[in-house]
């Protein structure tokens, strides 16, 4: 899946909906440091922005994370990829799509 892609996702659960609406009130009120949440009116999917660490290669470059939460989030995990344009780094291909083997969360970008 691209993120231009209109693929057809289904509604989200009452329990990931109300879980998702605490998530954002958290994310709105305490930040983590380094992200940023585009305010947009689609719960199910969120775009972050990210900013590199300082001392990193990435310091001060701002990429954007794309976040699509499924219908039965907490219990799926959600669909993160980077949009155009992605970071320049071996886990993350040129589509902006992560490799999850042996890697864990950006730690690299915060």
């Amino acid at each position: 899946m691209t993120s231009s892609s209109t693929t057809t996702r289904k509604a989200l659960s009452k329990i990931a909906c109300n879980r998702l609406q605490k998530e954002l009130v958290e994310w709105q009120v305490n930040p983590p440091t380094g992200f940023k949440h585009k305010v947009t009116d689609n719960l199910q999917r969120w775009v972050i922005e990210v900013i590199g660490a300082p001392g990193t290669l990435y310091t001060n470059e701002t990429y954007q994370l794309q976040v699509d939460f499924p219908e039965h989030y907490p219990m799926e995990a959600p669909q993160v990829i980077f949009l155009h344009p992605a970071p320049l780094h071996p886990h993350i291909y040129s589509n902006g799509h992560i490799c999850l083997v042996e890697i864990s969360w950006p730690t690299w970008l915060v």
